[in-house]
């Protein structure tokens, strides 16, 4: 007698594909990984387990935010601490920077300096959750993934239906980014 496959149920061999460690070998990420696995699996809180989430992802998911985004989208009359997951960048075509409460993984010097200049406060991570355990009175932020790079990913240029952009400069005459066709009349 033969012997049948296993019988699996609804979703079959389909296992979670969601990271679960970092896989960068920066000591503090690991650390602050560790705190909010901890910290999400203990408290009902949804900040911990959202922060969590965007610390185990990969650095391009990570993508820096400018101050004038964080302007933007927050009013600095709310009085509220600004999260970001990730690194907060000057933006030189900004004049003024209202006073503010910025926590970030890390911060660019420039940054770091105008917020502090205009009275603000600059911390990380680890120090807001000192400060404020459950995350109450904060806004998470993060940037579009969107990036430049990511309009020279795909099909090659120039091939049918392409919407890839050529890494060179120009569009027209280039050869050289452009799929070898074949003739009709060569076989």
């Amino acid at each position: 007698s033969w012997i049948m496959g296993i019988d699996l149920k609804a979703g079959g061999r389909m296992k979670k594909k969601n990271r679960t460690d970092i896989k960068s070998k920066n000591l503090y990420l690991k650390l602050l990984v560790k705190l909010f696995k901890f910290l999400a699996r203990r408290s009902n809180s949804n900040f911990h387990k959202v922060i969590l989430r965007r610390l185990l992802n990969s650095k391009t998911q990570r993508p820096p935010v400018s101050i004038s985004r964080i302007i933007k989208q927050v009013k600095p009359e709310e009085k509220k601490t600004i999260v970001i997951v990730g690194t907060v960048t000057n933006d030189e075509r900004l004049l003024e920077v209202p006073k503010m409460t910025v926590c970030a993984l890390k911060f660019t010097e420039a940054a770091r300096a105008r917020i502090l200049k205009a009275g603000g406060q600059v911390m990380t991570i680890d120090q807001l959750i000192v400060k404020n355990p459950t995350g109450t009175n904060t806004v998470l932020l993060r940037a579009p993934k969107r990036r430049e790079a990511m309009k020279h990913w795909g099909a090659a240029p120039g091939a049918p239906h392409s919407k890839t952009r050529p890494y060179a400069p120009n569009k027209g005459g280039n050869k050289s980014e452009r799929p070898k066709r074949r003739n009709d009349h060569q076989l």
